[in-house]
């Protein structure tokens, strides 16, 4: 017979890492099922924000980051048209300043630091089926043929947002004129200042630059298709359409570009599908992207993936019988509210600034500068600081989950 693992988590990124490693030091059997070998690159904007960086300082994190993360953010600027402008990024004393780390690197580090703890991983496996038992969930998963079944209380889906899947309710449309398409690339040789993240608003379009890791600056965007398909040659790249597109309609990339050269291959994927969707469901429970996502403008994905797993995972450390139907109603309760109240609204505004961008250029550079500062600490001041976590009479799984979970929750 299987074992019957306390948690199954679907999904080794950040959002999928955390969860885990929090959970296995809180002495819960996890397993976590990752269809991609590591290292990967990924779509992203790599900007982890100062007050996420507490969810990376357990040892074999902390260390591992210090030494291989970009140089501190301590200034954000605008580049639109001509306008190029820069503005102090807002200081937290207690978390310092955010920085970037390439996801090549920064996934790695995180699903080493689960398995340290003590999750099973299974890599690279890609789950396949999933049923609802008596017992929790069946999963069936599969590798080159090879099929295994993993049995668990409840499941995490950590897989993201930009797959087609049937282990969740995720509702995919067919391509629209108006999709916004995701791409990125990392250069070398950039003339880019190392403490400036530069947004980058052109017709159509947003994105955004920062320094990132082994000397690499990364720049990743989104693009509508429509306007992709006006400005791309017959025959050509999209990834060249899209860096043409930006050089032509933005000063301050052709300045930051100048002499630099690409390191590896442009990515993409896409379409993004920001917005709120289901944060829980009988057992089955939501984060990250998955959960929902705000337009990548405000440099808050990763971000917001680590501290959903850190939300959820404190209600069922904190939960006194953390298996019972009418206690994981109770938690998801609980979650989906503290993921609302932690970025509802974040996600809102993100997306308000986001047409915003991609409307007005140029002309709305002094608002845009002003705004996105704000923007980029904005969950921080929504979701304030998460207490330390304090249970009179421990449920055996909880009994760590002081030691656990006494971090910031703000983003």
């Amino acid at each position: 017979m299987n074992t019957l693992h306390d948690a199954l988590i679907i999904g080794g990124g950040p959002a999928g890492a955390t969860a885990a490693r929090l959970l296995s030091r809180a002495g819960w059997s996890v397993a976590m099922v990752e269809k991609t070998s590591f290292p990967r690159r990924k779509v992203c904007g790599e900007f982890i924000s100062a007050t996420s960086l507490p969810l990376l300082s357990d040892r074999g994190i902390e260390d591992v980051f210090s030494k291989r993360a970009g140089p501190r953010v301590q200034r954000v600027g605008l580049f639109a048209g001509k306008t190029v402008l820069t503005s102090a990024m807002p200081f937290a004393a207690r978390t310092g300043w955010g920085r970037a780390l390439g996801r090549d690197h920064l996934d790695s580090i995180l699903l080493d630091a689960a398995a340290a703890a003590g999750a099973d991983l299974w890599q690279p496996w890609k789950a396949v089926g999933l049923a609802h038992t008596d017992r929790g969930y069946r999963c069936r998963i599969a590798k080159e043929g090879d099929e295994e079944e993993l049995a668990a209380r409840i499941v995490i889906m950590a897989k993201g947002s930009w797959e087609k899947s049937r282990l969740d309710d995720v509702t995919y449309r067919t391509p629209a004129r108006f999709d916004l398409l995701a791409f990125k690339a990392h250069f070398r040789d950039s003339r880019l200042p190392d403490d400036l993240m530069p947004l980058i608003v052109f017709p159509g379009g947003y994105g955004g630059m920062v320094h990132s890791d082994d000397g690499r600056v990364s720049l990743s965007c989104c693009i509508r298709r429509d306007v992709l398909e006006r400005c791309r040659a017959s025959g050509e790249k999209a990834s060249d359409a899209v860096l043409r597109h930006i050089l032509k309609h933005c000063e301050g990339v052709r300045a930051a570009l100048d002499g630099a050269e690409t390191d590896g291959a442009w990515l993409s994927a896409g379409p993004i599908r920001p917005g709120i969707r289901t944060s829980s469901v009988d057992g089955l429970f939501f984060v990250g992207n998955i959960a929902g996502e705000a337009h990548p403008i405000v440099a808050e994905g990763i971000s917001m993936a680590m501290q959903s797993a850190w939300l959820l995972c404190r209600h069922l450390i904190e939960n006194e019988d953390a298996f019972s139907q009418e206690s994981l109603r109770e938690v998801g309760r609980a979650y989906r509210q503290d993921w609302r109240a932690a970025f509802a609204t974040r996600i809102h505004a993100a997306a308000a600034f986001a047409h915003l961008a991609m409307r007005k250029q140029a002309a709305a550079a002094a608002p845009l500068l002003k705004l996105f500062p704000e923007v980029l600490t904005f969950g921080a001041k929504l979701s304030g600081k998460a207490k330390e976590v304090v249970h009179a009479d421990p449920h055996p799984l909880a009994a760590n989950a002081a030691r656990v979970l006494p971090l910031s929750g703000g983003g």
